[in-house]
């Protein structure tokens, strides 16, 4: 990590924690693992300037590739996707589920040869950000990287370009080893997706 990527991370990190964006407790993650940490970007990016600030951090990390759209999986990179299409200076566009089924819809559209970045908030195992990049194959689009605020795996679970301002290694266990479960104390599901 360079010197200007760490003080990146401090930032980002700073302003996480100003914003109360990380969490200390027993919580269900939407990959359906269990944590006693959180992270929960809605509360730093319900600042404006805060979101404007991180995104713009971020759009820099693919200021050296030509991307036509950004592209966020409904709900935590919708904000993220806008900012940091602002700050490239392109459109954004969102997918969101719909009876389960992540799908772009709303009249929005992947034009075929675009070159899409796809952002989210916090990337734990990249789930929905897969099934994003499988949609934008689909329409034909060349994905140019994806880019996240926050990495909670140990390393990229993606097979193109991927860039974060923070990598933030939390420990997850599966619900039947979680000690928290163990203690008894009850899992809290605090992200956009309950039941998953």
């Amino acid at each position: 990590m360079s010197v200007t990527d760490a003080k990146v991370a401090s930032d980002v990190e700073a302003r996480l924690k100003k914003a109360e964006a990380l969490l200390e407790g027993h919580f269900q993650l939407t990959s359906g693992l269990h944590s006693d940490r959180y992270v929960q970007c809605a509360k730093l990016l319900s600042h404006p300037k805060e979101a404007e600030a991180v995104c713009a951090q971020l759009a820099k990390r693919f200021a050296d590739t030509h991307v036509d759209l950004v592209l966020g999986p409904a709900l935590g990179g919708v904000i993220v996707a806008h900012e940091v299409a602002r700050a490239l200076g392109t459109p954004a566009i969102f997918a969101e589920r719909k009876e389960g089924e992540m799908m772009i819809r709303r009249g929005f559209g992947v034009p075929k040869g675009a070159k899409v970045l796809v952002v989210e908030d916090v990337v734990t195992t990249g789930g929905s950000v897969k099934e994003v990049l499988q949609l934008v194959k689909d329409a034909g689009g060349e994905i140019v990287g994806v880019g996240s605020i926050v990495q909670r795996a140990p390393q990229s679970p993606f097979d193109v370009r991927y860039e974060s301002l923070l990598q933030l290694e939390v420990t997850a266990w599966e619900p039947a080893e979680c000690p928290l479960c163990a203690q008894g104390t009850p899992a809290v599901k605090p992200g956009s997706r309950p039941g998953s």
